[in-house]
């Protein structure tokens, strides 16, 4: 779904916010060779910045170190670490789930009928935890496979939404869908969103997130922007990298 500004503007003159995974590359994959070389030009002449839930290491490894190292700050973690021309520059504690919210978490694993599960289901990052079903080992054959599952089941949702009623306001935490195949475990208040306190009121922001769905882990952003004080500022729910760089291209006409 694409938003579109009320206003004629001069698009040199916004910063450009964009989550990484499903945005700007396919998900857990590499960036797309074209598209890559187009974005380093873009990066050139706009202010161009990136919040993911991603680590800097996965981040890296996906958009290339040098287009890492050219935006002027990329926000992981959710914005729980924060790095200025790759130096990073703020990192928070990793979060550590109560006991018994690990062990819910646990139990939907177990439970859960998708069968082909292949490791490393919690990772733990500074200021949030990935929970995943399929695991972040799957290959991307084995992912797809679970986003079709997922898609029948509303898995994730449902999983997410007990969890929030459970712990949320007992232990401050919340959980919001990620990617295509995991959940984002935070504290209330340290998701997305929080990177807008580096920003001015006078700025015309654009944001650019693949999961602006309630519950997902770009909602809050575009939420706060939306009603924020920010002029001319808007954001894109797109469902692709292509989708993105079709958008990008069109605002630059």
């Amino acid at each position: 779904m694409r938003l579109y500004l009320t206003k004629v503007i001069q698009m040199n003159d916004h910063i450009y916010i964009f989550d990484v995974d499903g945005t700007l590359t396919p998900s857990r994959a590499k960036m797309n060779k074209k598209f890559q070389e187009w974005f380093l030009e873009f990066i050139h002449t706009h202010e161009v910045h990136l919040v993911t839930g991603s680590d800097s290491e996965k981040t890296i490894e996906q958009i290339g170190n040098e287009l890492f190292k050219k935006v002027v700050c990329s926000y992981n973690c959710s914005g729980n670490t924060k790095y200025e021309r790759g130096i990073c520059v703020m990192s928070t504690k990793d979060l550590e789930l109560p006991d018994i919210a690990q062990r819910y978490l646990e139990k939907k694993l177990r439970n859960s009928k998708f069968s082909k599960k292949t490791g490393l289901h919690f990772d733990t990052r500074p200021g949030l935890l990935n929970f995943s079903i399929v695991g972040r080992n799957a290959t991307r054959v084995e992912r797809r496979w679970y986003v079709e599952y997922d898609t029948l089941t509303n898995e994730r949702q449902i999983i997410s939404n007990k969890f929030n009623k459970l712990y949320s306001k007992k232990f401050n935490i919340v959980s919001q869908v990620a990617g295509e195949t995991g959940l984002d475990i935070i504290k209330i208040g340290t998701d997305k969103a929080q990177i807008l306190k580096d920003f001015n009121y006078r700025d015309k922001i654009i944001f650019f997130g693949d999961n602006i769905q309630p519950d997902g882990n770009d909602y809050g952003i575009a939420q706060a922007i939306k009603y924020s004080p920010y002029e001319y500022s808007d954001y894109y729910h797109v469902k692709n990298w292509k989708e993105t760089w079709r958008i990008l291209k069109s605002l630059l006409k």
